[in-house]
């Protein structure tokens, strides 16, 4: 504790640390977590009894938040003819093919998301070694690779958040904005939930949804009692 700040460190002492809270409580407990001059993320992280490094078990999907994200996304497809011309009528805003893997090689990244048309994929493989680390590489699992840019394009701006489990076994994903109401907060947490819990790889054993916790960008992590496994 020694190594946060004040503000931080009065937030957790709010905290029972061996406590599961109830979701509403738990999220007004993470939404008063430490002040900051900007807007922060509702972060849920969730601890999966499955062992990532096994194929069926390696858990990635995306859900579509009923409440959004509150955040304005910076929406890079890869398309060519037609599909490049629906991809910019959809508000992407980038759209290319190799001008733009060559940008991203010579170390451009003013973009958050990534969506490919099918038969880009070769011309977007070439940068698997960079998007891949930062969550950016189109994949059919998430719906970003798929000729229905617009549709990809209008799911991301409306609240889809993509998800995958680490070598840890846990999931992280943002449920909203500290500015958001709790009741706003929980319908996104509840959608993001119910798509995990259907998500359980039936070759898992024991407990699939072992621990979970929320917190702001800035704050500490507060325990959720979930009973939906």
């Amino acid at each position: 504790m020694a190594r946060h700040g004040k503000k931080y460190r009065a937030a957790a002492e709010k905290i029972d640390r061996n406590q599961r809270y109830a979701l509403e409580e738990a999220l007004q407990l993470a939404k008063g977590g430490v002040e900051t001059k900007f807007d922060q993320s509702l972060d849920v992280a969730v601890k999966l009894g499955v062992d990532p490094r096994k194929a069926d078990q390696n858990i990635r999907g995306s859900v579509v938040l009923p409440k959004g994200t509150g955040k304005k996304f910076r929406v890079l497809v890869f398309a060519k003819g037609e599909k490049e011309t629906e991809a910019k009528e959809a508000g992407a805003e980038f759209v290319g093919g190799d001008d733009l893997v060559k940008k991203i090689q010579d170390g451009w990244f003013e973009f958050d998301r990534v969506v490919a048309t099918p038969d880009m994929m070769g011309t977007v493989g070439k940068l698997g070694k960079v998007l891949g680390p930062r969550g950016l590489m189109p994949n059919p699992k998430t719906g970003t690779v798929t000729f229905d840019v617009a549709e990809a394009i209008r799911q991301i701006q409306a609240g889809k958040v993509d998800f995958r489990v680490d070598k840890a076994g846990i999931v992280h994903a943002s449920v909203g904005k500290a500015s958001f109401s709790v009741e706003d907060l929980a319908e996104n947490f509840k959608e993001f939930m119910g798509t995990l819990v259907k998500m359980k790889p039936s070759t898992a054993k024991g407990v699939y949804i072992r621990g979970v916790s929320l917190s702001s960008t800035m704050g500490p992590g507060v325990k959720v009692a979930y009973t939906g496994n």
